[in-house]
């Protein structure tokens, strides 16, 4: 098992990736400690206390055994990594964690970060437009493209502020693709607005209080320019795909 650190500027935080193994396989973690307990809002969770955020990669090799075995392997990972469910937000993705991408953006003593993965080579899709499908075919699961954004700030959210900014990220992400032109995989005459496994994590801060995470606000535009540019980075990482 071994770390590679990330600098995140921000009080009380300390972040790196985790490269470690199942059943003799690398799977890759990052993970965000906190010295404190603070709340947050998960897209796969709810709202939460948490001393952690992550995002863990499982690649394609372990796909199968971890859809058939999701408890198990979920636990197994807890367990490697030390680390308390109850007190822990984790996200998951088929996309390499090495393709992370980390922005910043600040205004005064306001800061907001976002830390993306994405793939969006074989499930992208326009939400209410194509046709929801399982995952499986024959026998075989397809492989799948996941944007994950964790979005840390300084401030301290209200949970109507972490609710708002659920859609101030996804207005965000959505910006992001089609600025890339990103298509639809199931219909490429259309662009696609996301994938179908997309998830987010908000993380609150101990600084100055904020209640409204909208693009009328500071922190709402300084969210959305984090995680607009993170996401195109990520992408282009994972997927080659980039737009001048």
């Amino acid at each position: 098992m071994r770390e590679k650190e990330i600098d995140i500027s921000l009080e009380g935080t300390k972040a790196g990736i985790i490269y470690h193994q199942f059943q003799g396989i690398e799977v890759k973690t990052l993970l965000a400690f906190f010295t404190r307990e603070r709340r947050c809002l998960s897209t796969r969770e709810g709202f939460k206390n948490i001393k952690v955020v992550a995002n863990h990669y499982n690649p394609p090799p372990l796909w199968e055994f971890v859809h058939q075995n999701y408890d198990a392997y979920m636990n197994k990972i807890f367990s490697d990594l030390n680390l308390p469910p109850t007190k822990t937000a984790m996200l998951l993705t088929g996309a390499d964690m090495d393709n992370f991408a980390l922005k910043k953006e600040e205004y005064r003593e306001f800061k907001v970060f976002a830390l993306v993965t994405a793939g969006t080579s074989s499930n992208a899709q326009r939400i209410g437009v194509d046709r929801a499908g399982s995952l499986e075919r024959e026998g075989r699961f397809e492989t799948l493209g996941t944007i994950n954004v964790i979005a840390l700030t300084d401030a301290l959210l209200s949970e109507g502020a972490m609710a708002r900014g659920i859609i101030t990220l996804t207005e965000a992400k959505v910006i992001a693709l089609e600025d890339l032109d990103i298509r639809s995989s199931y219909n490429p005459e259309i662009r696609a607005t996301g994938t179908g496994t997309d998830n987010a994590i908000i993380v609150s801060g101990e600084g100055p209080k904020v209640d409204y995470l909208g693009g009328h606000g500071k922190m709402g535009e300084l969210m959305a320019r984090a995680v607009t540019s993170a996401v195109k980075e990520a992408i282009f990482k994972q997927n080659g795909i980039k737009r001048e």
